[in-house]
């Protein structure tokens, strides 16, 4: 299981100008936030643009340090882990970012890009590379992966990209995968395509997902539970289905009612 504890991250105030004599506050991106996803869970983490889910996705993968709290993934306390064996914690815990075009190095053709993470492991063997790639873009639905391995990325497409970013964080066969808005940026059609990769994933390998989403339409049809962040604070939390169809915060029912009517469900 992954467990936070009551996570808070504070950012240093920025020293302005115009008004030396104004100290300004802290900036508290997330304030004592918990949580917990055993696998084969989808957890949605929702809220508006500057609510504190993405801050906190950071925190799970040891991308940003917690001002206070602690996170535990399998019983052990990350920041132990990451002090003692930083390549054991990250063969457990993976994260596919936002940007399907920003994430990848476009210097870098698919076959260096996927298998980016084997090499960080020190895993040198050419024939392990060429197997684990052409296993992690077959898991993704990049098929005949050897075409895919032989091109570059500015020759995908958006929703091929984000597939190559799933293949990648995939490679390692994490237990712990952090999406963080994994869809924002790519077409309607596209969407429900990645949606069901990551709901397949889920049942076919027990992947714990932890889903950071403003996107109301698709947390019905892929998560389990979902905590709702407004602010960096976690104000309602529940089974999805709980959540929304009888929302008891203020904010979840403003969230529900700005999500257009009508969107249909994934299929299996």
């Amino acid at each position: 299981m992954l467990e936070a504890i009551s996570l808070t991250k504070t950012y240093p105030p920025r020293m302005g100008l115009s008004m030396p004599w104004r100290r300004p506050a802290p900036v508290v991106a997330v304030r004592a936030a918990s949580l917990c996803v055993a696998p084969g869970e989808v957890l949605g983490i929702i809220g508006q643009s500057g609510s504190g889910k993405s801050t906190l996705g950071r925190m799970l993968v040891g991308l940003e340090k917690p001002s206070s709290g602690r996170i535990m993934i399998g019983g052990e306390d990350v920041a132990d882990l990451l002090r003692r064996d930083r390549m054991a914690f990250y063969r457990r815990i993976q994260m596919v970012f936002q940007d399907p075009y920003g994430s990848i190095n476009p210097q870098h053709g698919v076959f260096e890009t996927v298998t980016r993470p084997l090499l960080y492991q020190r895993e040198r063997d050419t024939k392990v590379l060429q197997a684990r790639a052409k296993d992690a873009l077959e898991r993704v639905g990049l098929r005949p992966a050897a075409r895919y391995l032989e091109t570059h990325p500015h020759r995908l497409s958006g929703g091929q990209r984000q597939r190559l970013c799933i293949a990648r964080a995939m490679i390692l066969e994490p237990r712990y995968l952090v999406a963080d808005e994994p869809i924002s940026m790519l077409d309607v059609s596209i969407k429900w395509d990645i949606i069901r990769l990551l709901k397949r994933l889920v049942t076919e390998e027990g992947l714990a997902l932890i889903y950071i989403t403003h996107d109301l339409a698709t947390v019905r049809s892929l998560c389990h539970r979902v905590m709702i962040m407004r602010a960096g604070e976690i104000v309602e939390e529940g089974p999805v289905d709980a959540v929304l169809d009888a929302p008891r915060h203020e904010y979840t029912r403003a969230l529900i009612a700005a999500c257009p009517s009508g969107v249909p469900e994934v299929a299996a």
